[in-house]
């Protein structure tokens, strides 16, 4: 179960958490949740590995960015964990020193669990709207979906719903597609029906 502080947190109250839990500050609440279960994490590796191949080293894709799993974000008095985080390398040309980053991602996944999904749906995407991050993704290992969000003004316009084994192309990824059945790896592989047995 999320866990919330009765009181105004501080960076101390996160420091104080044990380390099987996740911690984030959220319009003054301490938000705790537990690590990742597999599919969550299953999700997360795969979109990570997809990303980071075509859109950091340019394997198969345009290169220009910059990924991190679980980075620790300060915006103005909120700290957030977003599940991945993407920088387009113009604006991050240097290697933060310290063990946050403060400069607003160009592109958060989050992907969805019953112990995030209020925070996740609630008060984070509106953290990021507020400090203008374009481009939020939702991944929900559970309902196998994809939604795509595109920041419009101060709100969130959805712009793509993908489902099970689709193939995806949406920004600011669109420069390659893949099949959202990767993020699903520990469900069997698809296979294809016979040509017989096709109607």
């Amino acid at each position: 179960m999320t866990e919330h502080a009765k009181s105004p947190a501080t960076y101390a109250d996160l420091e104080k958490l044990p380390p099987h839990l996740v911690g984030e500050i959220l319009f003054g609440a301490l938000v705790a949740h537990p690590r990742p279960s597999p599919r969550h994490g299953g999700a997360t590796s795969a979109l990570s590995a997809i990303s980071t191949n075509a859109f950091q080293f340019g394997v198969g894709g345009p290169g220009g960015w910059i990924f991190v799993v679980e980075p620790e974000l300060r915006l103005g008095p909120h700290v957030t964990v977003p599940d991945i985080a993407g920088w387009r390398r113009e604006r991050l040309p240097n290697v933060p020193e310290k063990a946050f980053f403060d400069v607003a991602p160009d592109w958060i996944c989050e992907v969805i669990s019953p112990s995030t999904e209020k925070y996740d749906k609630g008060d984070k995407r509106r953290i990021y709207a507020h400090y203008a991050v374009p481009h939020l993704w939702h991944v929900d290992p559970r309902a196998k979906t994809l939604e795509v969000f595109r920041l419009q003004g101060r709100d969130w316009l959805l712009t793509h719903t993908f489902v099970d084994q689709e193939d995806v192309s949406a920004p600011p990824f669109d420069a390659i597609t893949f099949s959202l059945g990767l993020l699903w790896p520990f469900d069997p592989p698809a296979t294809e029906t016979p040509s017989d047995e096709r109607s």
